[in-house]
């Protein structure tokens, strides 16, 4: 797929950005790892499904994703959890970028949580979700962010590194991609492909499932 634009991270290296489905604008994150090369995690099944979800298996997934049912959320829209790595931090500027990590400097956050998940389906492919719970010191500041960090090319926060996970190689373009404002949280979740082939409409569910995830 054809990126809708180029962006320039925080390295001078340039990246592929892709917009949001449904038109709205999003930022693009990258990891600074290669482009997989189909190295990655595979697992031998588990859930049923591992290509496009039905509507009703990503509302269902959202919903459980809302009560931290994290296993019966990835199961919903046909994925189950291989490995996960875990940070928390007091501040936001260290692990951000661009315009994003010039806000964080005149606008401090209060926490910053991060996650990345290695999740599989019964084919062998891995999606690599990233997600990151920001707390600011208010409901505006935090709308203020989640507006920035939603807008094509102003940074983000950036993603854990995929080697935790055991992974050679992931890059996050922007192109899965969920976000939520829930009064001074702001929470950023991305997907992208870990290993094989895995099908995109999964990737965009499992952003936006991962999206609704309360903090830890």
């Amino acid at each position: 797929m054809e990126p809708d634009y180029w962006w320039t991270d925080a390295q001078g290296r340039r990246r592929p950005g892709y917009k949001k489905k449904g038109g709205a604008a999003i930022a693009a994150v990258a990891v600074g790892l290669a482009v997989v090369g189909g190295a990655g995690l595979t697992t031998g099944g588990g859930v049923t499904g591992g290509s496009a979800t039905s509507a009703h298996g990503k509302s269902a997934g959202k919903d459980a994703a809302r009560k931290g049912q994290r296993g019966e959320a990835w199961n919903r829209i046909g994925l189950r959890q291989l490995r996960q790595t875990a940070h928390a931090a007091t501040t936001c500027g260290a692990h951000s970028y661009g315009q994003v990590q010039q806000f964080f400097r005149t606008h401090p956050c209060r926490k910053l949580d991060r996650l990345l998940l290695a999740i599989g389906d019964t084919r062998g492919n891995t999606v690599v979700v990233s997600i990151a719970w920001v707390r600011m010191p208010s409901a505006g500041t935090a709308a203020e962010l989640k507006e920035l960090a939603d807008t094509d090319g102003t940074g983000n926060v950036e993603p854990l590194a995929a080697g935790a996970l055991g992974l050679t190689g992931v890059e996050f373009t922007g192109r899965y991609y969920g976000s939520r404002l829930d009064g001074s949280l702001v929470v950023i979740a991305e997907a992208a492909p870990g290993g094989g082939r895995p099908d995109p409409a999964t990737m965009d569910d499992a952003a936006e499932v991962a999206a609704e995830f309360p903090p830890p």
